[in-house]
C-alpha cells in the first residue's frame, strides 16, 4: 500500500503528458430510457467534481433533480479545488478508496482496474445497451478502455466531430489595428516577420507577437515549430506518412529557432514570453500591448468583452489570420480529438453494482446524453430545424451560464463535450461562423490516441519529463541569444537530446502505434 501511495505521489509531482485522443457528435443514442430491469428505488452514489471558474458545483442543479426523478438516483458531488483534484484522485486510486463514480485517465482505468479498483464494465454488457452500442461505436474507445486482463474499465469521453472538423485553435491579431496600417494575411514565415515590424513601427510601444506559453498546444515552440517542420510539438504523429516523428530532427527546424531568435532580437517577439504568466498574457492582449497570438477560439468573445470593460478603444476587435507555414510546409491544424484521454469509471467496491451500471446506461442513452450536454430544453437549449442551440441570451460564451447555472458541459461530469460544441457553434454570430469557415480548408483529424504497454510507460516516465526541461531550456537560450546558433551548437543541441532518450521514445511510440491500430 506504502508502494502504490508513494508511485501515486510522485506521478502527481512529476506531472503527465496526454498524447491527443480523439470523439464525436456521432454519439449513438441508444436507449432514451434505462436498461429494462432497472429499478427507480432511491439510492445515492458518490462523484469526485471539483468547481469550475465558471461556477461552483451545486448538489441542486435542475439537470440532476430531473436525473433523480427519471432513475431514483441521487448524486453526492464530493468537491475538491481544481488545483487539488489531480492528487485526491491519485491517492484515492492508490489506497483503493475511489468514489463510486470518477474521472480518471484512460491509462488509470487500463492500470487499476484488474487490481480491482474500478469496476469491470465488460461484465454487464449484456445488461446495458446503450454502454455496448458506445463501444461498438467507437473502437478507440473500447481499445483506450480496455485493460491487460480484457476488462473495460472506463466510458472515455468524447471530444469531438467524427468528421474531424472541428477545431480550437486560431492566429488572434487586432483587426481593428492591422486594418489601419492596411495589413493582409501572412502566407510565409517572411510575410509574418514583415507583418509583424510593420506593426512595430506603427505601434512601437507593443509586442506585435506576444505568445501566451513558451509549450503546449498554444506554445511559441509548438507553433514555430509546426510552421517550419510541420510537426506539432516536440513529439507527434506526421500526417505526411502517419508515423510519429521528433520534431528537432526534421529538416527546418533549425530555421525555426534561427526565425524565433530574430524576431526576439528586433522586439517582434515579446521579451518576456519566457516568464509570462497566463494572468500577464490576458493584460497585454486587453490593453493592447500585444497585437499577434495563437490562442483558443472559444475565448475570442470574453478577451474582446473583458478589454472593453477594462478601457480599452470602441473599435477594438480581435479577429484571426490563417494559418501559414515556411516552403515546402503545408500549414494545417488538428481537429479536436475524438475520443478524449479521460473517461467514467465505476468502483468496484460500489454497494450496489447492478443499479451503478444501470444508471452509467442511463446517462449513455440519448436522454441522459441530452441532460448533461445540453440540459433541458426551454431552459437552456431549444431546436433550430430540429438541432439543438443554447438559448440566445447566454451569449457567445454559453458554457458560463450552462456551467454555473444548470451543471451542463461540466468537466468531470459530463460525457460528451461534442455535442455541448455542436450546439454552441451552430448558435454562433455570423463572425464567428466566418473563422470557422475560414480555418476548414486548414483542419485535418487529430491522430488517434495511442495505448502504452506498462513498459512503455515506465520508459516515458524515466525520460520525457528530463528531455521536455532540456529542450525548454535549450530552445529558450536559442531564441534569447544566450547560445548562438550554429551547426556546431545546434548539432550538439541533438547530440544531448538523443542521450536523454529522443530515440527511445520516438521508437516507442511508433510501436506502440504500430501495435494500437495495426499501422
Amino acid at each position: 500500500m506504502k508502494k502504490r501511495i508513494a508511485t501515486a505521489l510522485a506521478t502527481v509531482m512529476l506531472g503527465g503528458v496526454v498524447v491527443g485522443c480523439t470523439a464525436g457528435k456521432d454519439q449513438p443514442a441508444g436507449d432514451a430510457k434505462a436498461p429494462e430491469g432497472s429499478s427507480k428505488k432511491p439510492i445515492t452514489f458518490s462523484w469526485l467534481v471539483y468547481d469550475r471558474t465558471e461556477g461552483k458545483v451545486r448538489q441542486d442543479w435542475e439537470i440532476f433533480k430531473e436525473i433523480e426523478a427519471k432513475t431514483g438516483v441521487k448524486l453526492d458531488f464530493q468537491v475538491v479545488s481544481q488545483e487539488g483534484l489531480n492528487e485526491k484522485r491519485q491517492i484515492m486510486i492508490a489506497t483503493n478508496s475511489v468514489t463510486d463514480f470518477i474521472q480518471v485517465t484512460a491509462q488509470e482505468g487500463r492500470e487499476n482496474g484488474p487490481e480491482k479498483v474500478f469496476l469491470n464494465l465488460k461484465d454487464y454488457l449484456d445488461k446495458a445497451p446503450n454502454l455496448k452500442k458506445f463501444y461498438d461505436s467507437f473502437p478507440e474507445a473500447k481499445a483506450l478502455a480496455t485493460g491487460a486482463d480484457g476488462g473495460l474499465y472506463t466510458v472515455p469521453v468524447l471530444e469531438g466531430d467524427a468528421e474531424g472538423k472541428g477545431f480550437n485553435f486560431v492566429w488572434l491579431v487586432r483587426k481593428d489595428l492591422t486594418s489601419k496600417v492596411g495589413l493582409k494575411d501572412p502566407t510565409t514565415p517572411d510575410e509574418f516577420y514583415q507583418y509583424l515590424k510593420a506593426l512595430k513601427e506603427k505601434y512601437p510601444d507593443t509586442y506585435p507577437f506576444s505568445p501566451q506559453t513558451m509549450v503546449g498546444e498554444v506554445g511559441l515552440y509548438t507553433v514555430m515549430g509546426s510552421m517550419f517542420t510541420g510537426i506539432q510539438g516536440f513529439f507527434n504523429l506526421n500526417p505526411l506518412d502517419d508515423k510519429y516523428a521528433f520534431a528537432p530532427y526534421q529538416k527546418g527546424y533549425k530555421d525555426a529557432i534561427v526565425f524565433m531568435n530574430k524576431l526576439y532580437a528586433e522586439k517582434l517577439l515579446d521579451p518576456e514570453y519566457p516568464f509570462l504568466t497566463g494572468t500577464q498574457w490576458d493584460e497585454r492582449i486587453m490593453k493592447g500591448k500585444a497585437l499577434v497570438s495563437y490562442y483558443w477560439k472559444a475565448n475570442l468573445p470574453t478577451l474582446t468583452d473583458s478589454a472593453k470593460k477594462a478601457g480599452a478603444p470602441a473599435d477594438y476587435e480581435l479577429d484571426v489570420i490563417t494559418p501559414f507555414a515556411a516552403p515546402g510546409i503545408k500549414p494545417y491544424q488538428f481537429s479536436r480529438a475524438l475520443v478524449g484521454a479521460t473517461g467514467r469509471a465505476i468502483s468496484a467496491k460500489v454497494k450496489d453494482k447492478d443499479r451503478a451500471v444501470q444508471f452509467l446506461d442511463y446517462l449513455l442513452s440519448e436522454e441522459g446524453t441530452n441532460y448533461l450536454s445540453l440540459g433541458i430544453q426551454g431552459k437552456s437549449y431549444t431546436l433550430d430545424n430540429g438541432k439543438p442551440v443554447y438559448m440566445k441570451e447566454f451569449g457567445e460564451t454559453p458554457y458560463v451560464p450552462l456551467r454555473r447555472d444548470f451543471g451542463v458541459w461540466y468537466d468531470n461530469i459530463t460525457l460528451n463535450n461534442a455535442i455541448s460544441r455542436d450546439a454552441w457553434e451552430r448558435g454562433m454570430n455570423e463572425k464567428s461562423k466566418a473563422i470557422n469557415t475560414k480555418y476548414a480548408p486548414y483542419v485535418i483529424p487529430a491522430p488517434k490516441a495511442i495505448v502504452k504497454t506498462k513498459e512503455e510507460l515506465e520508459l516515458e516516465k524515466s525520460k520525457l519529463s528530463n528531455l521536455n526541461k532540456f529542450l525548454e531550456q535549450r530552445l529558450t537560450e536559442f531564441v534569447t541569444g544566450k547560445t548562438p546558433i550554429n551547426d556546431t551548437t545546434y548539432n550538439q543541441f541533438i547530440e544531448q537530446a538523443k542521450k536523454l532518450g529522443s530515440d527511445d521514445l520516438l521508437a516507442m511510440y511508433n510501436t506502440s502505434y504500430k501495435r494500437t491500430y495495426g499501422k
